[in-house]
């Protein structure tokens, strides 16, 4: 999205002159602004200002909303599919192009850890940060209403796997909701709720530096958060966290933010790549070895000039990432033009972390912040690099009133299947004739078992029903409310 937004200024003439058509290809209409994630699932962003439409800051562009599935550099092709394509049922399309930007960014990096495909959630899209919020206050709710003490525990009980930004950002910001959130529960405290942090090397947020990070756990320690070090997580298969430690527990909620590894699509190309699965690029940020071909951000494996270490290569976060579409569009402009091209180069100036509201570290320039002034810093910091001045205004707006009025507290799982109340209504009533249920036989089912079971019904009527042509279904959106 930065890249396409600054050559759309860097081409304006060219655009206007229909010399030059700049196509955007995404999975989703908008860029989600990452570091603001945890503040979303706390409550204190709403998720709509989190991120940007594409639409509407790319309005120079073409944005296709649709899945890249291979790209042969050498015929200078795409293959994809879109929304249409499967509705009508073509097969993918192809597209060919002149200039190539690819920057498909990262996804998680799981591992074979038994149980953690069913049970565990992510956090690097905003609609696992919504979702993650709703399961919170959901298991909260669980834990008020059971009369089991084990099925409590396991509610109340939270596990948070990786000590990197991600980690200790969503769990210090859902740990803040989550204690604000029991003074409304007449039979939860504070202190019933069990956090643990799980971290394989010997100390957490790296990017900050030792001191800050000892003092970081210090902080959260104090907060009642189990920090576990140099543990890994082995299996939280039937609901129970199995740590290297021997260690057990029973918990309902595992969130796996142990790292990422770059887009599966990069392995469907015919371009170079290193040893991590990155794109092999020069400080140029062109492809090494191809021409024609541009990348940045996580995807990119961009050499670091600013280094005296040789062979280092630029970190995979957004300080790089943003920096880098700068120079990536003026050096594309620049080649279209003939003129030379520009190394990017920039040293890399420290990191700033929240560990919630109104708690942080930040190691910036040499100086080492924390508490209240790291915090501030962190705020002010990711507002400057949002994009475009009417996302800023909304949340600057949000903060301001989130100073004034209490926190939301409410659960909208339910937008996670829209159609279910309506389904449970649609579902054909009980014939008058059947038998009674004798006392003692299968208890009566829940409203969400009910729910379900009209979606399982809906599906089978679906599949059994005669192929007349492509049916119209809803599309499935982000549930961001």
């Amino acid at each position: 999205m930065y890249t396409a937004l600054r050559l759309q200024r860097q081409l304006k003439a060219e655009l206007r002159d229909g010399a030059v058509e700049i196509v955007v290809v995404t999975p989703e209409p908008y860029m989600t602004y990452q570091p603001f994630l945890p503040e979303a699932a706390a409550g204190s962003i709403s998720p709509r200002h989190v991120v940007v439409p594409l639409r509407r800051v790319l309005d120079r562009c073409r944005v296709l909303i649709g899945e890249v599935h291979r790209i042969e550099h050498a015929k200078r092709t795409v293959t994809l599919s879109t929304l249409a394509t499967e509705e009508e049922g073509t097969g993918n399309l192809q597209m060919t192009y002149d200039e190539l930007v690819i920057a498909p960014g990262s996804i998680s990096r799981t591992l074979p850890v038994p149980g953690l495909a069913d049970y565990a959630i992510g956090f690097k899209a905003v609609e696992e940060a919504i979702g993650l919020r709703n399961h919170v206050i959901e298991q909260m709710d669980i834990a008020s209403s059971t009369r089991d003490p084990a099925l409590r525990d396991a509610a109340l009980t939270f596990v948070f796997v990786g000590g990197g930004y991600a980690g200790v950002e969503a769990l210090g910001e859902l740990e803040d909701m989550a204690r604000y959130t029991a003074r409304y529960y007449h039979n939860i405290k504070p202190e019933d709720l069990k956090w643990v942090l799980v971290e394989a090397s010997h100390r957490i947020l790296p990017e900050v530096g030792e001191e800050m990070g000892t003092y970081a756990i210090r902080e959260l320690r104090a907060r009642n958060i189990d920090v576990r070090l140099e543990t890994r997580l082995e299996s939280c298969a039937d609901r129970v966290a199995v740590l290297s430690d021997g260690t057990r527990f029973p918990t309902r909620t595992v969130v796996w933010t142990a790292g990422v590894r770059p887009a599966p699509l990069l392995a469907d190309t015919d371009l170079p790549l290193d040893q991590r699965g990155r794109l092999t690029c020069t400080a140029l940020l062109t492809v090494d070895g191809v021409e024609h071909a541009w990348a940045a951000g996580d995807a990119a494996a961009v050499p670091d000039v600013t280094s005296d270490v040789p062979g280092k290569e630029c970190a995979p976060n957004a300080q790089h990432a943003v920096r880098q579409t700068k120079v990536l569009a003026e050096n594309i402009a620049a080649s279209l033009r003939g003129q030379p091209l520009k190394e990017y180069a920039h040293k890399y100036v420290g990191s700033v972390a929240s560990l919630g509201l109104h708690k942080g570290v930040a190691h910036v320039y040499g100086r080492k912040l924390k508490g209240y002034p790291a915090w501030l810093m962190h705020r002010m910091y990711h507002l400057s690099r949002m994009p475009t001045f009417n996302r800023k205004a909304r949340i600057l707006a949000e903060w301001t009133l989130a100073g004034l009025f209490k926190r939301e507290i409410v659960s909208l799982g339910s937008l996670e299947h829209p159609r279910a109340e309506f389904e449970m209504a649609a579902a054909p009533p009980p014939k008058k004739n059947s038998p009674a249920r004798p006392p003692g036989d299968a208890p009566k089912k829940t409203q969400t078992e009910t729910r379900k079971e009209a979606r399982e019904e809906q599906k089978d009527a679906h599949n059994d029903a005669p192929d007349d042509g492509p049916a119209e279904e809803p599309r499935k959106g982000p549930t961001t409310g």
